[in-house]
């Protein structure tokens, strides 16, 4: 089977991205698009209010907590520094208060992290679950143009950060701003000049905080992009590590995985690079308003020793007060300083979530015709009566293609790759709609029956196998839901893989990992084979279904095959014409037409490209 679509032959002309970085969906995102994906976080946090809004109580308490105690070491310091002497009792009680306030504040802190740890992953699993039912319920064309690995990379990595995100970063602007808010008025009712210092330091940090992210949020995007196609290149090299290594390539690939890793490391490097400067160039503007209060705050404090400054007056503080400010500073800078490094999470987080977005956003395959019936009973009889196709609009890959396939009969089509071939069964199977003509099926227009019950009727048996991670019985068994053992047994004694299956240890029992990788090949064709025979479709659709196995094995095959196929419709490509010849019809497909039509021997009597390419096979 040639490569290109999901099964094969597919949409040569689509652009594929795989390691090009070309990709037709890419796009910045813009304040819009920023608020668009924050309103729908907020939608999936809000899923769990019951969860959320407990956390958001104890941001509060805790954070309440944390305020007093800058209060109370004020007030045991102003006992400290009394003319009268130290007051002991005072000290006692305040420093008691204080120490309880940040213990209780402390053990809240780590529920917060807790709980929201909690609903972060409660959150994560539902998106990576919507997720994976839009993938299901996408179109063969979206996979025909998105790399597989770019696809996983959104469902682990993506998701991973946003859970990041949500687990932590929220709580960390809850908490920024409630000790801001709650600094600021501690701070006010202590000393309204030294708040001055502040009018002027935060101003500038929310500026220069403003001023960067703009800078960086593409810097995230991009970096997001790179390691998809990263993924993208790699699980599509490691697929063909054996043809890699068959043709010692191995060097080129490396060379190639290296430019594309160079790319993505350039790409986190730089938006790391200038995210990480807002941290350090934050905290240098807030260190910097901080040493001003205790400078103004210092010389306050020496003149209302002195008695320049009144009792009462704005101007007054006490050794207490200017401490009490210093910390109620520290918290309010610490938060803002916080507040760049979120912003630096949170660029990468939204466009982790963007890619997310994008993929759930898709427009799923389109639905049934209300009017829609369901195929039941079906004969089999398949009609191609003038159809052209196209996987974009300036290629046409079929042209003007019309044929009959009667009920029970076999329908054999030959051609050169990228004839069309396998473009045919993609619109047998309706992964794709005809653009101009029809396609019938018991004299039912194809748009007109159900998808599914339109599927269900035809059973495939493909080149490149699929078996997923499970057992022998599983994987036949998946040919037909609630199959009995004898029934697969039966199956796979008519696919002639009985007898290896019953020698293994476990028997039907043996499980198979990634993809069957601990059998054969040749083997793994052949329980594909049972599974279509379990599934006993009116329909069937064979390619190239025996060319994995010897020659010794493919008249076993064959034989199982031609029970297998009789009285059923069915549709076979192939390449070596041998298995053919026996084909009620044979289609030769050139260029996207019918190029000649007939029994074996009418085609070789023709004399035309069919009994050229015949002859060529036995020369």
């Amino acid at each position: 089977m040639s490569k290109g679509g999901m099964f094969g032959g597919g949409p040569g002309s689509f652009p594929q991205g795989k390691g090009d970085g070309k990709r037709p969906d890419r796009k910045k995102l813009d304040k819009k698009t920023m608020k668009s994906i924050l309103w729908r976080l907020c939608g999936y946090i809000m899923n769990y209010w019951y969860l959320f809004i407990p956390a958001v109580l104890m941001t509060l308490f805790s954070n309440q907590l944390a305020l007093l105690g800058p209060k109370y070491s004020g007030i045991a310091i102003d006992a400290i520094a009394s003319p009268e002497g130290v007051n002991f009792a005072v000290v006692r009680e305040n420093i008691v208060k204080m120490i309880l306030c940040y213990v209780v504040s402390a053990v809240l802190s780590y529920i917060l992290a807790f709980l929201m740890m909690y609903t972060g992953q409660k959150i994560v699993c539902k998106m990576r679950k919507q997720l994976f039912e839009k993938l299901t319920s996408l179109p063969v064309g979206y996979f025909d143009t998105h790399p597989t690995g770019d696809i996983i990379s959104r469902i682990s990595y993506d998701i991973d950060t946003v859970n990041s995100s949500l687990s932590h970063d929220l709580v960390q602007i809850m908490t920024s701003i409630y000790t801001v808010l709650g600094s600021l008025i501690f701070m006010w009712n202590i000393s309204k000049p030294l708040i001055l210092v502040f009018v002027v330091t935060v101003p500038v940090s929310v500026f220069f905080a403003k001023y960067r992210s703009k800078k960086v949020r593409p810097l995230f995007s991009l970096r997001s992009r790179k390691l998809g196609e990263l993924n993208g290149y790699a699980e599509e090299m490691l697929s063909g590590c054996r043809s890699i290594g068959a043709y010692g390539r191995e060097d080129v690939i490396s060379g190639r995985f290296n430019d594309r890793n160079q790319d993505a490391m350039d790409a986190y490097y730089n938006a790391d690079y200038y995210g990480c400067t807002m941290g350090p160039t934050m905290g240098f503007i807030n260190n910097l308003s901080i040493s001003l209060v205790m400078m103004l705050g210092g010389i306050l404090y020496l003149y209302s020793q002195n008695g320049t400054v009144a009792t009462g007056s704005m101007f007054f503080i006490t050794l207490g007060g200017v401490a009490q400010f210093v910390q109620y500073s520290r918290k309010f800078a610490g938060p803002i300083n916080e507040f760049a490094n979120i912003i630096h999470e949170l660029q990468s987080a939204f466009s982790a979530a963007e890619r997310v977005f994008r993929v759930i956003d898709e427009e799923p395959e389109k639905e049934d015709d209300q009017n829609a019936v369901f195929l039941e009973n079906t004969r089999g009889e398949v009609c191609f009566k003038n159809v052209s196709f196209g996987y974009s609009q300036d290629k046409t890959i079929l042209e003007n293609v019309s044929f009959e396939a009667l009920a029970g009969k076999t329908i054999a089509i030959v051609g050169p790759t990228g004839a069309g071939k396998t473009t045919i069964i993609n619109l047998l199977m309706r992964f794709y709609d005809v653009t101009i003509g029809s396609i019938a099926v018991d004299n039912t227009d194809v748009r007109n029956i159900t998808r599914d019950s339109l599927r269900r009727a035809y059973t495939m048996v493909l080149q490149d196998t699929w078996l997923f991670c499970g057992s022998i019985f599983d994987n036949i068994a998946y040919g037909r839901e609630g199959a009995t053992i004898e029934e697969v047994k039966a199956a796979a004694k008519a696919a002639r893989i009985d007898s290896y299956i019953e020698s293994l240890p476990d028997g039907y029992d043996t499980i198979l990992t990634d993809d069957g990788v601990n059998i054969s090949k040749g083997q793994r064709q052949l329980i594909t084979i049972a599974r279509a025979m379990l599934a006993n479709s009116q329909m069937l659709i064979l390619d190239e279904a025996t060319s994995n196995v010897d020659s010794r094995t493919e008249i076993k095959i064959q034989e199982a095959m031609r029970e297998l196929m009789r009285g059923k419709t069915c549709f076979v490509i192939a390449h070596r014409l041998s298995t053919i010849q026996d084909a009620d019809t044979i289609m030769v497909v050139l260029d996207g037409k019918i190029a000649e039509m007939g029994s074996h021997e009418e085609l070789m009597k023709k004399g035309g490209f069919y009994s050229t390419l015949y002859n060529s096979q036995f020369e």
